[in-house]
């Protein structure tokens, strides 16, 4: 990987100009910035050959086979889905250009456009993710489930072909703190679940996003993750959002749930680790839209060979997205939410030959094709939750992606808080 060190911050604000949709692939974090272009390799879906070798593995191979023949960076970009069952999507670019953090100041702010300007469909309807709700704290009694995290989607179609140059830097401008992401992504079948019209589209399909939470990063021999649960929707008012943010950081139930995702991200992490440390409390973030309760923990690998996307996979899908015991919680998810989740709630990142790399969590995010949109988001449920505060939990985290569009004043009466 480039040092950083030797690049010009102000380069960072170049490579989001740069950027392009359709052929691009690109990652701001909170220290560094990565633009790629291009496709120089594509994992292939795997074949009857490939069905013993782990991602890892392919990747790493792809990898070697593009260093050999020469000309393109040696790394992979892309997204993984919620399902690993499905397909990655992920390439070896043309050509790969880092800068340090981006930070955009003095822009403009977005135009607001009338609920009579654009068409929005939630799906499921919020009186089904309700009793989807309902049904879920039904487990809990039982005892046989220990969180789980129910998502919703709007579909919103736009007068005009959406602008996805801007939308990246909204999101960025927004979200100054935390990690913007687009990944360009092949067609697929999936689109057609949620455009039924326009099945011939030839537009870009673009997964965007600012996501909060990094799933884990590998620098040589140190890792690090910070997963977050427990989250309270931000005021404008600051006496307010400072009392939610109080209320937040003392609320049982929203301890509760991130003690679960920290026990089990600790766990994943342990076998590749000969010290990991974890903080006995969370602590406080913020994004623009919401508070969450986090915890870094920190670590150092046993095996310097264990790749940032091995380290990724071990920990894929965290309960922070899926919930606990996994598979009852994976089973759960299929019978209540009514459409694919694709690359919601899987990861977005990079991994060079040597293992470095960073990957975060799919969420705050949106799939964009023309002038049509898919939001997504969820909440986790656990004993305590109830219904129609889960159903607010995800409207506020839709703002994130409603406000970058100028779509957040006045909001759909399908997302307004409460």
């Amino acid at each position: 990987m480039v040092n950083l060190d030797t690049v010009p911050a102000a380069w960072a604000s170049e490579l989001i100009d740069m950027y392009e949709a359709g052929s691009s692939f690109f990652l701001a974090s909170p220290q560094r910035t990565l633009l790629a272009k291009g496709e120089a390799a594509r994992l292939s879906v795997q074949k009857d050959a490939d069905r013993r070798k782990s991602l890892p593995q392919r990747v790493a191979e792809l990898l070697a086979r593009t260093q050999f023949s020469g000309g393109a960076p040696s790394v992979v970009v892309g997204a993984i889905p919620f399902d690993p069952a499905k397909p990655a999507e992920l390439i070896v670019p043309q050509t790969a250009r880092w800068a340090g953090r981006l930070q955009l100041h003095g822009e403009a702010a977005e135009k607001q456009l009338a609920a009579s300007d654009y068409q929005l469909r939630p799906v499921p309807e919020p009186e089904v993710y309700e009793r989807s709700v309902s049904r879920a704290l039904a487990y809990f009694q039982k005892g046989d489930l220990r969180k789980v995290v129910l998502g919703r989607t709007l579909h919103l179609t736009l007068p005009a072909k959406v602008d996805v140059n801007r939308l990246l830097r909204n999101l960025a401008r927004h979200n100054p703190h935390g990690y913007t992401f687009a990944v360009n992504l092949a067609p697929g079948e999936a689109r057609a679940a949620w455009t039924p019209n326009e099945t011939n589209s030839r537009e870009p399909r673009t997964l965007i996003g600012a996501s909060p939470e990094l799933l884990v990063t590998r620098t040589g021999g140190r890792l690090k993750a910070n997963p977050l649960a427990g989250s309270a929707p931000r005021s404008s008012d600051p006496v307010e959002d400072r009392r939610r943010a109080e209320a937040l950081l003392a609320s049982a139930k929203d301890r509760h749930e991130h003690a679960v995702v920290i026990e089990a991200v600790a766990a994943a992490l342990r076998p590749y680790c000969s010290r990991l440390d974890v903080p006995s409390e969370p602590s406080l973030v913020q994004t623009s839209t919401m508070w969450h309760l986090s915890t870094v923990l920190t670590g150092e690998l046993s095996d310097p060979w264990v790749s940032s996307l091995e380290l990724a996979l071990a920990l894929h899908p965290t309960p922070a997205v899926c919930g606990t015991p996994t598979d009852l919680a994976r089973e759960t998810i299929r019978d209540s939410e009514p459409f694919d989740r694709g690359f919601f709630t899987g990861a977005v990142g990079w991994c060079d030959a040597n293992g470095d790399g960073e990957w975060v969590v799919t969420i705050r995010c949106a799939e964009v094709e023309g002038r049509e949109l898919r939001l997504f988001a969820g909440a986790g449920i656990v004993a305590g939750s109830s219904p129609q505060a889960e159903l607010a939990e995800t409207s506020a985290k839709f703002r994130t992606l409603l406000q970058a569009m100028g779509l957040n004043q006045p909001q759909p009466a399908a997302v307004r808080e409460g």
